[in-house]
């Protein structure tokens, strides 16, 4: 086990978050189940006053869990100092079998729990609160994600051995590697970036006709489509080194910590994106088209600047 103040915190998290989720849990059981608001009863009341609290305390769960997905980054890139062979997080992420589980958990439950939050704030703004029984319901299943999440990732800091040498990134994310990621290396960058452009160009399209459920299923495309492209091409330019393509190395203070933009703009924008297929809500437009014209542009930059600083591409 490995055991630094980061992960400690983390851990002491984990805990207060299982446990006022599991009375959450106790609760939106109880209101899922007998919830009616066309019912004048005591226990329907008493119903009523249990759904604020409860959702109250989902809320600020999800609220506090959404950056400190950010914080787990950070954690995983600190302590990849103490393992021999880590140069990044992808060290760490790679040190255990849960590793790449967890990461991939906590991206879906990034989404999960955000639809959550929007999905709550849409039900409190009407008073018939339409969704209370769906949010409830939803959280039901969230919470086997949340509890998931939680003991994978206190399985992998358990599993982590410091004397045990891990692999680097440079071995992980390169052509040569035996690992599924390899195979991303095989997709010529001509097919790379007309899928990139190509799907950002639609997303534009989609958001002139303002059709929400094709902005929806483009944002997810392009969320898929800018992680292979970042690690794959795009990366490469931030570290002037065509033979690096580690999806970490950019958090770090070398490269100005540019990592940590380029992820809150894609995943905000593309969950505002995704968010359009459920809610009819046109502000959403707005915002998912900023935040991804943002990404777009910054990983745009770095090629662009290469070429007109050195007058040839990587």
């Amino acid at each position: 086990m490995i055991l630094t103040p980061e992960v400690l915190a983390i851990f002491i998290l984990n805990g207060i978050f299982l446990f006022f989720s599991t009375i959450a849990l106790v609760l939106s059981i109880k209101i899922f189940k007998n919830w009616d608001m066309n019912k004048t009863t005591q226990e329907q009341y008493k119903l009523e006053k249990n759904s604020f609290l409860t959702a109250t305390i989902i809320k600020y769960i999800f609220i506090v869990k959404l950056p400190l997905f950010l914080f787990f980054i950070f954690t995983l890139d600190k302590i990849s100092n103490t393992l021999i062979g880590a140069m990044c997080a992808a060290g760490v992420v790679d040190a255990t079998k849960y590793g790449i589980y967890l990461f991939v958990f906590k991206i879906i439950n990034l989404y999960i729990f955000g639809f959550w939050l929007v999905l709550n704030k849409a039900d409190l703004s009407k008073e018939d609160l339409p969704y209370t029984r769906l949010k409830f319901g939803l959280f039901i299943v969230f919470y086997l994600l949340l509890a998931a999440e939680i003991v994978i990732e206190t399985l992998m800091f358990s599993s982590i051995d410091p004397s045990v040498m891990v692999s680097c990134c440079g071995t992980l994310y390169s052509s040569t590697s035996a690992s599924y990621i390899s195979e991303i290396f095989k997709i010529s960058n001509s097919v790379l970036l007309g899928a990139f452009y190509g799907t950002f160009l639609l997303l534009l399209l989609g958001y002139y006709l303002k059709n929400r459920f094709l902005y929806g299923i483009l944002s997810v495309i392009f969320l898929v489509i800018s992680i292979i492209s970042l690690i794959a091409f795009f990366g490469t330019y931030i570290y002037e080194l065509p033979t690096h393509h580690c999806p970490f190395c950019f958090l770090q203070k070398d490269y100005y910590y540019i990592g940590y933009v380029l992820y809150v703009t894609l995943f905000t924008g593309t969950f505002f994106g995704i968010l359009l297929a459920f809610f009819d809500k046109e502000k959403l437009f707005f915002y998912s088209m900023v935040f991804i014209g943002i990404y777009t542009f910054i990983v745009t930059f770095y090629p662009v600047r290469y070429y007109l600083v050195n007058g040839v591409w990587l």
